[in-house]
C-alpha cells in the first residue's frame, strides 16, 4: 500500500466519522425534543393504556374486554375465569386493584344482558362502596350499595374459590361453591349493608341490613305509587309493616 493510498483511506474515514458524528447529534437533539414535546392526535385505536409512573409502577389500566387486566393484590395476579369487561381499573401504591369502572351489554339468541359499574375498594379487600346498573331481559336494578369487608385480605377468599374450582364436578364442589356463597351472607367474606336504587320489580327503595347481611329495615315506593317501610327480624320475618295492612279489613 502506497503512502499516498494509505493518506486517502485515513482522510476518508476522517469524512466518514464526522458525518456519523453529525447524524448522532442531531438524532439525539431530535430525541430530546421529541420526548418533551406533547403529541396531539385526532384520532387513535388502542386495545389497551398503561399509566404508569416515573419509576414503571402501574397505577390505571384503560382496557378493552380480551385485554383488561385481571387484577392484582399483595404483589399477585388474581385467577380469572373468563373475560372480565372493558373499562378502567385503579391501582394503589402497594399495586393492588382499589377500584374500577366497567361496562358491557349485548342482545343474544333473545337473551338481553347489560352492566355498568363504578365501584371503590376496600384497601386489600373486595368493593365497599358501588354504584351499579345490572339489566337482564328487562329486569333491571339501579343504585348504590354498600359493603362491610373483613379486616384480612381478599386474597383468602380467591385461595378458597380457586381450590374448589380445582375439585372434580360433582355434588362435592356444588355443595363447596354453596357454602362459600352462603359464608359471604353470614359476613365471613362481606356482606350488603345498604342498597339504594330502583329494583327489578320497579320499585323505588332503600334496604338497611345488619352485618350479616340481612335486611332489617326496607322502605319502598312500589311501581304504582304505594308506599311502605317494613322492618324484619333476624329469619326475615315481617314484624311491624307502615301502613299496617290489617288497618284494611277493619
Amino acid at each position: 500500500m502506497t503512502l499516498v493510498k494509505l493518506e486517502r483511506d485515513v482522510r476518508i474515514l476522517k469524512i466518514y466519522a464526522a458525518m456519523v458524528t453529525v447524524v448522532a447529534a442531531v438524532s439525539g437533539a431530535a430525541a430530546f425534543k421529541f420526548a418533551d414535546h406533547k403529541q396531539k392526535f385526532e384520532e387513535i385505536d388502542v386495545e389497551r393504556i398503561n399509566i404508569v409512573e416515573k419509576d414503571g409502577k402501574l397505577k390505571l389500566v384503560i382496557s378493552n374486554n380480551e385485554r383488561q387486566h385481571p387484577g392484582a393484590l399483595d404483589g399477585k395476579t388474581i385467577p380469572r375465569h373468563g373475560a372480565r369487561g372493558p373499562g378502567l381499573l385503579f391501582f394503589n401504591e402497594r399495586g393492588d386493584e382499589c377500584g374500577g369502572l366497567t361496562f358491557d351489554g349485548n342482545q343474544k339468541e333473545g337473551h338481553t344482558e347489560a352492566g355498568a359499574s363504578l365501584t371503590f375498594d376496600q384497601f386489600r379487600q373486595d368493593q365497599t362502596v358501588g354504584l351499579q346498573y345490572i339489566e337482564e331481559n328487562g329486569e333491571r336494578f339501579a343504585g348504590l350499595r354498600v359493603w362491610d369487608r373483613p379486616e384480612s385480605s381478599l386474597w383468602e377468599t380467591v385461595e378458597k374459590l380457586e381450590a374448589i374450582r380445582k375439585m372434580s364436578d360433582g355434588p362435592e364442589k356444588t355443595a363447596a361453591l354453596k357454602r362459600l356463597r352462603e359464608a359471604e351472607g353470614r359476613g365471613e367474606f362481606g356482606a350488603t349493608r345498604i342498597v339504594v336504587g330502583k329494583g327489578r320489580d320497579k320499585a323505588a327503595m332503600i334496604m338497611l341490613a345488619d352485618a350479616k347481611g340481612k335486611p332489617r329495615i326496607r322502605l319502598a315506593v312500589d311501581a304504582i305509587g304505594n308506599p311502605r317501610l317494613e322492618f324484619l327480624d333476624e329469619a326475615g320475618k315481617v314484624t311491624c309493616r307502615l301502613p299496617d295492612d290489617r288497618n284494611k279489613t277493619r
